[in-house]
């Protein structure tokens, strides 16, 4: 099954839909009770999400293109962000990949939607990237588990966009401020549950700026598959439903090509992951 937050012609707050090819189905008008939220239909187990499932076929259909959308996730507890997870990434940045994973975490105030701009100003910085990312969304509580049985713990995928300030990066000890400017992690536009995602190491992954391509790579590339991402990460925290990880940026960054190829004024990026969706950003950069 296929999910968005979007916001409806004439709506102010982002509702939940279920999405069919390029209609769109809102999940609160399925049933008394119904969730409005992505946040509230993982809360609710695969007895909902089941419930959901049957009642979407008699929903009533609305074309998707009339929507805006919002961010895959609206409050999740924690969005927490892998870094080097792709060898030829770690390589182009002159940083080298560790033992264990890099783990930061990026601010709420950083998420931001399909098709949406976002603005920064430039006495902040002039170096901003993109990072194209696959996102797992954790389903049940997860607390010391085992790789062979971390996905189980998964509620689905979705796509994001790292934004990363690299003059920031590379003045600061801490990767978190020059990822999380407003608007720094567009996630989505879809989030599609785990079923239909055998195996999120079979993935390909990309982006297209200004009409260019990138990066192009595939999730097998990873240093560490998702699965043992989400052991690492509960071993010392449980992770808590609606958890959002991003698991790190395949080689192709701009900050490492010659010349270097940053986000700039008006910049349209493209960062999709077959099978999931295509996630469009817009920039606009502010004296």
């Amino acid at each position: 099954m296929r999910f968005a937050h979007v916001v409806p012609p004439g709506g102010a707050l982002p509702r939940l839909v279920l999405v069919d090819g390029d209609e769109a189905v809102f999940v609160d008008e399925l049933f008394e009770g119904a969730p409005a939220t992505l946040e509230q239909l993982i809360a609710g187990g695969d007895a909902l999400l089941d419930r959901v499932r049957d009642a979407g076929d008699g929903g009533a259909r609305h074309p998707l293109t009339a929507m805006r959308f919002a961010s895959a996730l609206l409050t999740p507890p924690v969005v927490l962000a892998i870094g080097l997870n792709y060898a030829a990434h770690s390589s182009e940045l002159g940083l080298k990949t560790d033992s264990t994973p890099t783990v930061f975490v990026l601010w709420p105030n950083s998420l931001a939607g399909h098709d949406g701009t976002t603005t920064w100003p430039r006495t902040l910085s002039e170096s901003v990237d993109y990072e194209a990312e696959l996102g797992v969304i954790i389903g049940t509580p997860a607390k010391d588990v085992d790789p062979e049985h971390a996905l189980d713990h998964v509620w689905g995928y979705t796509v994001v966009n790292d934004i990363t300030a690299r003059d920031i990066q590379y003045s600061e000890a801490q990767w978190s401020r020059c990822k999380s400017f407003d608007g720094f992690t567009p996630t989505g536009p879809f989030v599609v549950t785990r079923d239909e995602v055998p195996d999120p190491q079979a993935l390909h992954i990309w982006t297209v700026l200004d009409g260019t391509t990138l990066q192009d790579a595939t999730t097998a590339q990873m240093v560490r598959p998702v699965a043992t991402l989400v052991s690492h990460l509960s071993r010392s925290a449980t992770l808590l439903p609606g958890t959002l990880i991003s698991t790190g940026s395949p080689g192709g960054a701009g900050y490492s090509r010659d010349p270097q190829v940053f986000l700039r004024d008006r910049s349209t990026v493209t960062v999709g992951i077959d099978g999931i969706g295509a996630l469009t950003t817009h920039c606009r950069i502010v004296d």
